[in-house]
């Protein structure tokens, strides 16, 4: 049964990320207040909810949150910062577009910087815990693979809509017949082979 608050404080956000174990797209991250009354029996952490459940749950996230932002960042500033400060990143991006300023952060996870001088807290397997961090889970899933469904169009060979990034076999073998794209992450170990290239 998830928690409803974990600081005790009136306009708690939750914020959680998606996409940093892909070799394509961007790491998305949402963030949200959820009012005092919302409940929702469906709501569970996006990893064990169906796709199909996701798109019920984000319509009415996006309805009853007092506030929500969404981000995107690029395989640009992935290879540039690295993937964890580009999640954070990504997370605190979202919680400063929020109105009303959150009081307190709960973060999925065990790494964190501050945002201002929000007090937060970072919690392991928190979006099975707390209802903000997996409605902001679901966020943060839905509009990626919306995102990865969209570029799938100019790359269809990549089945992106599929394997909406991650390192398939699939996606693996397509990466070695046709190469990488703007989309993949160049920092990333895209082949396996990859550790023994005959300079």
């Amino acid at each position: 049964m998830l928690k409803f608050n974990f600081s005790g404080f009136k306009h708690e956000c939750g914020t959680d990320e998606a996409g940093r174990g892909c070799l394509a797209g961007p790491v998305t991250a949402a963030a949200l207040i959820l009012p005092d009354n919302f409940r929702n029996n469906l709501l569970n952490d996006s990893k064990q909810l169906s796709e199909k459940n996701r798109e019920i749950l984000k319509p009415i996230i996006e309805n009853e949150a007092l506030s929500f932002a969404v981000t995107h960042l690029e395989p640009l500033i992935i290879d540039e910062i690295n993937i964890l400060n580009a999640s954070i990143k990504a997370m605190q991006e979202s919680i400063l577009k929020l109105n009303p300023t959150p009081l307190y952060i709960i973060v999925d996870g065990n790494r964190f910087k501050p945002v201002n001088d929000i007090p937060h807290t970072t919690i392991v397997k928190g979006d099975s815990k707390f209802m903000s961090i997996a409605a902001a889970s679901v966020l943060a899933k839905t509009y990626r693979d919306e995102y990865m469904n969209k570029i799938h169009e100019e790359f269809p060979m990549y089945n992106w809509r599929q394997n909406k990034g991650y390192p398939t076999k699939e996606h693996r073998e397509a990466i070695r017949k046709y190469g990488p794209t703007k989309y993949h992450r160049m920092t990333f170990r895209l082949l396996p082979e990859q550790l023994s290239l005959d300079l």
